[in-house]
């Protein structure tokens, strides 16, 4: 099942889309880079809260990385790892995605 189409997805922005993970629906992020796309929980791992700052609305630092709207936790968009703030060390969890026909799926 689709989740959404690439094309909605600004180049190097996010998106917020709902998923089921697992039987339990789940917010994700989705970050597109050219025809690539990664995605991870909506969780940050400092104190569990959502990472947009408001629905579907994420902050990007000049250095590319992904800003917690909470408590300002950076997260490079490789591999999801905090290279700064408090939660340090930590990493987003990823769920695989895939394009398949223009659109955003989910793996496996």
């Amino acid at each position: 099942m689709a989740l959404i189409a690439l094309d909605s997805i600004e180049d190097g922005g996010f998106a917020e889309i709902e998923a089921l993970i697992d039987g339990d629906a789940e917010s994700l992020i989705v970050h597109r880079n050219g025809a690539n796309v990664r995605a991870w929980l909506n969780v940050c791992p400092h104190a569990g809260r959502r990472l947009d700052w408001a629905p579907g609305k994420f902050l990007k630092s000049k250095e590319g990385h992904l800003i917690c709207a909470a408590h300002g936790a950076s997260f490079e968009l490789e591999r999801g790892d905090c290279v700064a703030g408090p939660c340090r060390g930590d990493s987003l969890r990823a769920v695989a995605v895939e394009v398949r026909d223009g659109q955003v799926l989910l793996s496996g």
